[in-house]
């Protein structure tokens, strides 16, 4: 994260860190370029990633950036955002997880149409232009869910005794 975030600030675009506070003692994530804003919780990472971004890229890593990856894909599939996802597959880093994704179509734990919403490209420049190009398609059967804030409330429960 620190060398793609040094090298966009360098080339004069906006960066923007949404660190939660944990990292930032010991200065475990290192000197933040940009604009920094500091969460409680990973969940309140994402949900803020996901409120301000456009789109979501993952570049060749770990746990952490698979994990950040299956959720926004999660997400997706179940309509609570429609923003392209994408990975940049930097000397086929992420081949195996492809067709293990893949696999997983043909084994029909994932549908066709939830696959189209990881994008992958080989080069930077593809991968914008195919994250530009995305149409959100969303499930018919789950883009009937609601995820407002009431939606996630639990009603009240009617416990009158009646005899």
């Amino acid at each position: 994260m620190g060398c793609v975030s040094t090298a966009v600030a360098q080339h004069e675009r906006q960066v923007l860190g949404i660190i939660p506070s944990a990292f930032t003692i010991n200065n475990l994530v290192g000197e933040t370029c940009g604009k920094e804003i500091k969460v409680a919780t990973m969940q309140e990472r994402l949900v803020m990633m996901m409120e301000l971004s456009d789109a979501f890229i993952a570049l060749p890593g770990g746990f952490g950036t698979l994990e950040e990856l299956f959720q926004m894909i999660s997400w997706a599939q179940l309509n609570i955002h429609n923003k392209p996802i994408g990975v940049l597959n930097i000397n086929g880093f992420f081949n195996g997880l492809l067709s293990f994704v893949d696999h997983a179509v043909k084994q029909e734990f994932i549908t066709p149409r939830a696959r189209k919403i990881l994008i992958s490209a080989t080069t930077a420049d593809e991968l914008v232009d195919k994250l530009q190009a995305f149409r959100f398609e969303p499930d018919p059967a789950l883009s009937k869910l609601k995820w407002s804030p009431s939606s996630s409330q639990k009603e009240k429960l009617d416990l009158t005794l009646r005899l």
